[in-house]
Parts: C-alpha cells; structure tokens; sequence
C-alpha cells in the first residue's frame, strides 16, 4: 500500500495539473514499484511558496517539489527504487517545468509497523 505526499509550493497548482501528478505517480508505483494502483495513495499538499525554504530561503521566485512515499519494508529492490525516483523526478519535471532542487524520498517501514484498514502488511502478506 504506497502512499504518495507530493508538496508543491503553488496554492494555484491548476487542478488539471494535480490530477496528472496523482495519476502519473500510480502509474509509476504500478510500472516501477510493481504495486497495485488500486491500493495506491497520492495525497497533493499545496503549501504557499512563502513557507517552503531552499538554503533557509523562501522559494519565492522559483518552482519545486518533493515527494515522499511511505512503503512496505522489503517489497522493492534497489534498482526498482531508483527507477521510480528518476521517473519521478521526470514527472515532477514535465507537469511542473523547471525545478529548484526537486526530490523524492522513499520511506521503507516494517510490515509490523504499517498497515490500513487496521490490518498491517504482514497479515495482509500473510493472507494472500
């Protein structure tokens, strides 16, 4: 169950624009990271360019991005990983154009540890 944060510094991201990162992004979890899209999470935070910081300066006159993902421990190897970061700072890159110093980080919990509809992962993987 990939769950996908994408901050962009752009209260205004067109909504059109929040849709393509949604869906390329579960594109991306299903193509490199080999997960479900229906189990796929994308979750858009627009935060105003004045709160978000580069060199502890507001980005004010630039554009930029971050994604963080919460994953299941163990369920990707390190090229799947690394295949997903550069395909999504590609993303990143033709939705939103030139980034400052866009970046992907990838968060690998335990499957004890992480879980939804109060099942964790490894009763999930259990299961199936």
């Amino acid at each position: 169950m990939p769950y996908f944060r994408v901050t962009v510094p752009d209260p205004t991201l067109p909504s059109d624009v929040r849709s393509a990162l949604a869906e390329g992004l579960t594109r991306l979890a299903v193509s490199d990271l080999k997960k479900s899209s229906a189990r796929t999470i994308v979750h858009i935070n627009l935060v105003e360019a004045g709160s978000y910081y580069i060199d502890g300066k507001p980005l004010t006159d630039a554009r930029d991005a971050h994604v963080e993902a919460s994953l299941t421990a163990g369920t990707n190897s390190a090229s799947e990983k690394a295949a997903f970061i550069a395909s999504a700072n590609r993303l990143l890159t033709d939705l939103l154009g030139p980034l400052s110093r866009s970046g992907v980080a990838l968060h690998e919990l335990h499957p004890e540890s992480y879980g939804y509809g109060g099942v964790t992962q490894l009763d999930f993987y259990r299961r199936a």
